[in-house]
């Protein structure tokens, strides 16, 4: 064990300069570091929110509106599978969270539940009959269609998880690095951004269900009989932000919907100048597209986002390329803002804000500030229990393992941008503080062989061959512990498990390695008769 080899050597030069590359950048200015050459390293330590600053909101999926909508597409599938059928039909409304139809014949009834039971709702497995909706009929003539309860929870479960994806991708587009999203409760979601400076837009970027859909103007009754409660039915009323009209009457089948869309940009227009939304359907969406202008040529067609019409041009010949513009009174930060939302897709849900903070960037300099005295404080402590201990040689050889340790967890962190928060400096902390716990099992087998009357070398040598087995198992053992942490904890247990791991690898590399390396050369140049710990 205490041969000095080539390869150790050149394994602990080059981890000493790559702990002085990566960690260098973290003590320069922002200047200094753009002027670095462009092989150097210039990320710095990502701090978290508790350290740098940011924004914090605790959301709530409204699962009522979910619900809500899930209804009013189950009634307009009902109305449109009668009608399919050739079934006459009345009194079809929403009452108590069902749907209920009264079929005009009693004869059609049962044709009526079959033709409802095979078009309304989705499949759904583990619950009788197989679908998410259950369909019966009652009093000879009316229909009641209803959700079952395993469906309505899978529904709401898959809105949170999905909103979650939503909100990450929305955040990455701003650029805020390493956000914290994550699943609070039944409904709830927590986001974490550090660094964050505008709170507000934040909020109204996560917060827009950004629901686009394209929908036909229902020109059959003018806009003042709508407005006077003449509206027919499977159409609604919606207001307008396009500047021309206060609303429009808009049928409520969708045409095209925004999961359809692959791509979303702000542009601006090359006649008027103004910014504008440019997108672009996928496959099945260039289809509808081309076929609903085709077929409705001179007619016009509602862009609508959260049930609000941007824009309502006349189809002036079929749009077959499944591209287009959407236009409206855009500028150019909210066209790129509505851009950003509709690339990263609608929340299924909407989300309400039941919590809004925002940390302050002193705040996490005073965290920072204690962390820093902490840590100096912790690795004095150390310092002067090595150098007590073992003495100058071999507690200073332990010492500088140390340093050199604490500067590969740093150069980690800084390369794999890897979130630091303060639980994850309470985890530097203490891998510094049990990392110097190889050195004394070595230290203490070597005692323990030179009491036994064994040579220098053979004390050296034993006590690296015999200590390793209790050091890994140590080790492997933390390793495993801080594992699991990372995998089913989140936020600040995941800091703590993230800068603990690394803190593992590190230490048990420098507490062995680079004080075997010191410690052979400090034989090789003294050979000593006796060991100054013994």
């Amino acid at each position: 064990m205490m041969t000095l080899s080539r390869w150790k050597i050149i394994a602990v030069a080059l981890s000493v300069v790559f702990g002085l590359l990566f960690t260098l950048p973290n003590l320069l200015t922002p200047s200094q570091r753009a002027a670095l050459p462009g092989f150097m390293p210039k990320n710095v330590l990502n701090l978290g929110l508790d350290l740098q600053g940011g924004s914090y909101l605790l959301l709530e999926v409204d699962t009522g509106a979910l619900r809500a909508e899930r209804l009013t597409n189950v009634l307009e599938d009902v109305r449109k599978t009668l009608r399919e059928e050739g079934i006459d039909f009345g009194d079809l409304a929403q009452v108590n969270g069902e749907v209920l139809v009264r079929v005009t014949d009693p004869a059609q009834v049962q044709a009526a539940t079959t033709a409802i039971r095979n078009a309304v709702g989705a499949p759904l497995a583990g619950v009788p009959g197989g679908r998410d909706v259950t369909v019966r009929s009652e009093d000879g003539q009316r229909v009641r269609i209803a959700f079952v309860p395993q469906a309505l929870a899978a529904e709401s479960a898959q809105a949170v998880e999905q909103s979650i994806e939503i909100i990450r991708r929305r955040i990455d587009e701003l650029g805020t690095r390493e956000p914290t999203i994550i699943r609070q409760g039944s409904n709830r979601i927590v986001v974490q951004a550090p660094g964050e400076s505008d709170p507000e837009r934040l909020k109204n970027v996560i917060g827009q269900t950004a629901k686009l859909t394209f929908q036909m103007v229902d020109e059959t009754v003018s806009s003042e009989e709508a407005a006077a409660g003449r509206i027919p039915p499977g159409s609604e009323l919606l207001p307008s932000q396009d500047g021309y009209s206060t609303g429009y009457l808009i049928k409520k089948r969708a045409l095209v919907s925004g999961e359809m869309l692959t791509d979303a940009r702000m542009q601006f227009d090359q006649q008027s100048g103004r910014p504008v939304v440019s997108f672009r359907f996928n496959g099945q969406g260039a289809r509808r597209f081309g076929d609903a202008t085709t077929q409705n040529i001179g007619k016009r067609f509602a862009i609508v986002l959260d049930k609000q019409v941007i824009s309502a041009p006349v189809i002036q010949g079929a749009i077959t390329g499944g591209s287009g513009q959407i236009t409206g009174n855009f500028t150019e930060e909210s066209a790129n803002d509505l851009a950003l939302l509709l690339r990263a897709g609608a929340l299924p849900a909407p989300l309400m804000v039941e919590q809004l903070c925002t940390v302050g960037a002193v705040l996490g300099a005073d965290a920072v500030k204690a962390g820093q005295t902490s840590t100096l404080v912790g690795f004095m402590a150390i310092l002067v229990f090595m150098l007590l201990a073992y003495g100058l040689l071999f507690g200073g050889i332990s010492v500088v393992a140390l340093l050199v340790n604490g500067l590969l967890i740093i150069a980690t962190l800084s390369l794999t941008q890897a979130t630091l928060t303060l639980p994850g400096i309470a985890g530097l902390i203490l891998t510094l503080a049990v990392a110097v716990d190889a050195n004394v099992l070595i230290y203490e087998r070597m005692r323990d062989e030179m009491r036994a009357g064994r040579s220098v070398i053979a004390s050296m040598d034993a006590g690296f061959s015999r200590a390793m087995t209790t050091i890994i198992d140590a080790n492997v053992t933390t390793l495993l512990a801080a594992l699991i942490m990372f995998q089913f904890g989140s936020g600040p247990v995941k800091g703590f498990a993230w800068t603990l791991s690394i803190g593992v690898v590190t230490s048990v590399f420098s507490a062995v390695l680079i004080t075997q390396v010191l410690l052979a050369w400090w034989f090789r140049a003294t050979r000593p008769k006796t060991l100054p710990i013994s």
